[in-house]
């Protein structure tokens, strides 16, 4: 089979809010041959965003609805295809390239080579330069005051009400482990939760073991980002600004809303700042610096994590709310998301 599916492929995922940009060296298309049997690309590629029974995505392909049915569910098991079950019904979409493709792959040296060429040649700025952005960071819960921390940024809460979760490892700090960058931070620290039950897994872990690894990230020095909306939200990554993707969008390729900021921000008083540092090595956005022997605070790259404030050790650094002029909410929902990237990126649903 040539390589025409996967080209229908790359396209049909470049038509998905999320995006998948074509680069001068298709790399793309080599990532994709890695990811997708040419038997799967050309059923991904007559798949979008639209949730549809194996039948309907069948009468466009040339399948039985059976053979359909089957193709897709082994899509979905490895996380090439999203499955619903609404109705009595079984729904599948295309899963977009980032978030869902990416992180659902078994990750070895060639993939992660190709993973770095496609996000250094244009894949970074495509995906993380649209906005609203694909992650939100959410501050330090030991950072904020109570009294005043929005609903949708009390992770916490989200986490006491949820009912099964999940701890995996850092697909991006793998990544960047098999391209020769040994991350001094651990490896399993993507939590993902639910409202509902699930069977127990190997990654499975209990509800005081998830909140003790939210504050035990926060005392590593991790940046909590979730996904940018605010009802639905299923999953913490806790996140570093050498492996991280969305954070390397700051770090590496200068694109300073690759994630959305929390609507806080930090302030250090040089009076009780004795100039030690810690802010400065826990900032993973490089927001701060060293200015007379106090540590300053670049407002214009703050992204109001918190980390600062949860490592200083003689509170000269405080998180503080951003005026309600400028507080920007997430999305309502997956779906509004959806369709407010379409709309910036010139698309319709």
């Amino acid at each position: 089979m040539s390589d025409l599916v996967y080209e229908n492929l790359a396209e049909a995922l470049d038509k998905l809010p999320n995006g998948f940009p074509r680069t001068p060296s298709k790399v793309e298309i080599r990532i994709l041959k890695k990811l997708f049997s040419p038997e799967e690309a050309s059923l991904g590629g007559q798949m979008g965003r639209t949730k549809e029974t194996p039948d309907v995505i069948a009468s466009r392909t040339g399948l039985t609805p059976e053979e359909a049915r089957t193709r897709l569910l082994n899509m979905a098991d490895k996380g090439l295809a999203w499955n619903y079950e609404e109705d009595g019904k079984s729904l599948f979409r295309l899963a977009p390239f980032i978030v869902g493709i990416y992180e659902a792959s078994s990750m070895d040296h060639e993939l992660a080579h190709m993973i770095e060429e496609y996000l250094s040649t244009g894949g970074a700025e495509g995906i993380m330069r649209p906005q609203p952005a694909i992650h939100r960071v959410v501050p330090a819960q030991k950072a904020v005051k109570s009294e005043w921390i929005l609903p949708y940024d009390d992770v916490k809460a989200i986490l006491t009400r949820s009912k099964s979760f999940v701890l995996r490892d850092c697909i991006c700090r793998d990544q960047q482990k098999h391209v020769g960058n040994e991350c001094r931070f651990p490896l399993r620290t993507c939590l993902s939760f639910s409202d509902s039950e699930s069977p127990p897994g190997k990654s499975s872990i209990s509800k005081d073991e998830a909140l003790a690894f939210l504050d035990k990230a926060e005392e590593l020095g991790l940046v909590h980002t979730v996904n940018n909306v605010t009802k639905g939200i299923g999953y913490v990554c806790n996140c570093c600004g050498c492996c991280c993707g969305l954070l390397r969008g700051i770090t590496d390729w200068g694109i300073e809303n690759s994630v959305a900021s929390a609507n806080y921000f930090a302030r250090i008083d040089p009076d009780e700042c004795v100039g030690c540092g810690t802010c400065n090595d826990r900032c993973q956005v490089h927001a701060i610096r060293e200015e007379n022997g106090v540590s300053v605070v670049d407002l214009a790259k703050c992204i109001g994590c918190g980390l600062c404030v949860t490592g200083c050790p003689n509170g000269a650094a405080q998180l503080e709310k951003k005026p309600e002029a400028e507080v920007v909410p997430p999305a309502a929902d997956f779906k509004t998301w959806e369709d407010q990237r379409l709309r910036n990126r010139g698309l319709t649903g």
